[in-house]
């Protein structure tokens, strides 16, 4: 396998910073952030809704030069300006190679990603066929074989969104494929089975404070394992439906 590491490690720029009173610069885990260390192939960050990771990952894609609304680093349209400015307040430590390509992945705003691209004419890096004339599962998957290629830094936020368990499966084998061929991949999701691929790490945030964790410690594995082992008495329980009723 080729050894790479674009991104080394994310941390704040603490000297720039006079307070932690408004967003995003208020959000719980980072007023005790210092720093964390990518995985050369693939690092994952994890969390309930609202606890920061995809904050996280635009300002670390932001910070990094590509678009905030996604694509490559070639990419520069502006729907609405929604993205925060995290990215002003953070260092970002790059390896001495640098990728030959890349993409920021956001769930979403995939949809004005596929209408720039429509726009530029540029399907045929996408599969030759519009991603707009595809369902939203067709389109991600397209774009994961036809796009991503070798030596590429890949950020992606929750690219499970549009993706089956079947197809989940087969983005592991892709996953697999482009880190054997050098890439690197940033990965914010809520999928215990995207992130029980081995060759990476696992960053859980919790109320105040972001850490390195098991697969099997994530209250993401916990939770899916405990309902898939316990259904019926979980939604008895939740719901005061049984099997019976």
């Amino acid at each position: 396998m080729l050894k790479t590491h674009f991104l080394t490690r994310v941390s704040l720029r603490e000297d720039d910073i006079e307070s932690f009173d408004k967003y995003p610069l208020s959000l719980p885990f980072l007023k005790t952030f210092d720093g964390l260390n990518f995985h050369p192939s693939v690092t994952f960050i994890v969390g309930e809704n609202g606890s920061g990771k995809s904050t996280l990952l635009e300002g670390l894609a932001v910070a990094w030069g590509f678009n905030a609304e996604g694509g490559t680093i070639n990419f520069s349209f502006n729907t609405v300006e929604t993205h925060s400015n995290l990215d002003q307040y953070l260092r970002v430590s790059k390896g001495i190679k640098r990728p030959s390509s890349g993409f920021f992945l956001r769930a979403e705003s995939f949809y004005n990603v596929a209408s720039e691209v429509d726009r530029l004419a540029i399907a045929d890096y996408y599969g030759g066929k519009s991603l707009h004339e595809q369902s939203h599962g067709e389109s991600f998957f397209s774009l994961f074989m036809h796009s991503f290629r070798g030596k590429g830094l890949y950020i992606l936020d929750e690219p499970e969104a549009a993706l089956s368990p079947d197809r989940q499966l087969s983005f592991l084998v892709r996953l697999h494929e482009l880190v054997e061929s050098g890439c690197q991949f940033i990965i914010a999701t809520h999928s215990p089975i995207l992130m029980s691929y081995p060759n990476s790490e696992i960053y859980q945030i919790s109320e105040d404070s972001i850490e390195l964790t098991a697969y099997e410690d994530t209250a993401h594995f916990q939770t899916t394992k405990n309902f898939l082992n316990n259904h019926a008495l979980m939604i008895k329980n939740l719901t005061g439906i049984s099997d019976q009723a």
